[in-house]
């Protein structure tokens, strides 16, 4: 692995690994001012918390699986458990909101919403919002430098945290002035936030394991060939995701009379081209023969 790689590398182990320790701080303190206040929104978020706990040691396992090399049983590497991670964390995302909504429309229709609100039950949403937010920003900024679907996954994860922890903290003020049925109420607003999310997120993950392409990066490869004269015309090309890579294969067509190693260094040039343009991706140009023109009339190397 080149120095550059084993840096990113140690970089996105960092940035998951802090998260592990912060996600569990957060369940911890979560959970114990819960219990004592019998808050459901508290309590919510501490179940949330908890799968956000799973969510950070699946992503820290996923970065360490996907940045080993290329081997004779994976061929495209290892790229794929990034995507993996991902959809497993919105499947999880989901079990928090099917429990959520069941307790809170139960406590509801039962009428059974009292919740002791105290001090500690303010400090303990605060401290989440703010780890959650400088968790959320390191995650994302590593995510968008190192193109992580698991990390991205992970932001996502502690970026709801802020938005759930700011509706669960409205509701503990509705909860104070004896309004109790505002904790349940913020219960369910939770669950209706992280339900957004995870469609987006899950959606996401399915379109990268089912290798959808985006029409916009293949008219983006397409246009880069405009840049070489040489090359007559590009078709059959195939983009996908495999976690930090983009994978990129195409056809270009060149003239016919080219020689070998002047095709060979026009691909080479689209290659580099391709690269500079996308961001961490692998690409294979197939050549083919283009006879509808001389090459003497566009001036190109040719064999005698």
């Amino acid at each position: 692995m080149h120095e550059i790689d084993q840096k990113a590398a140690k970089d996105k182990r960092f940035v998951a690994l802090t998260s592990v320790f912060a996600a569990i701080f957060l369940t911890g303190m979560k959970l114990i001012v819960g219990l004592l206040t019998g808050s459901l929104g508290i309590l919510s978020e501490a179940l949330h918390s908890a799968l956000d706990l799973v969510a950070a040691v699946m992503t820290l396992f996923a970065v360490k699986i996907a940045d080993k090399p290329a081997d004779k049983d994976h061929t495209y590497g290892h790229g794929k458990i990034e995507n993996i991670s991902a959809l497993g964390e919105t499947i999880l995302l989901l079990i928090t909101c099917i429990w959520i909504i069941y307790e809170a429309f139960s406590r509801l229709i039962s009428g059974n919403t009292h919740v002791e609100v105290n001090i500690w039950s303010f400090i303990v949403i605060i401290a989440s919002i703010i780890i959650d937010f400088s968790r959320s920003r390191a995650l994302m900024k590593a995510a968008k430098k190192y193109n992580s679907a698991a990390l991205e996954a992970d932001a996502l994860h502690f970026s709801t945290d802020i938005l759930s922890s700011a509706v669960v903290f409205l509701g503990l003020i509705g909860t104070y002035f004896n309004y109790y049925f505002f904790d349940a109420i913020s219960g369910l607003a939770v669950a209706i936030i992280v339900i957004h999310i995870s469609y987006k997120l899950g959606r996401k993950s399915i379109d990268d394991l089912m290798d959808r392409t985006s029409p916009e990066l293949i008219t983006l490869i397409e246009s880069l060939a405009v840049a070489i004269p040489e090359i007559y015309q590009v078709h059959d090309i195939r983009a996908r995701n495999s976690g930090a890579l983009v994978l990129i294969e195409l056809n270009i067509h060149v003239h016919d009379n080219l020689t070998i190693k002047v095709a060979h260094e026009i691909a080479h040039k689209y290659e580099d081209i391709i690269k500079a343009n996308i961001e961490k991706c692998h690409v294979h140009v197939h050549i083919e023969p283009h006879n509808t023109e001389t090459a003497r009339e566009k001036n190109l190397p040719i064999t005698e």
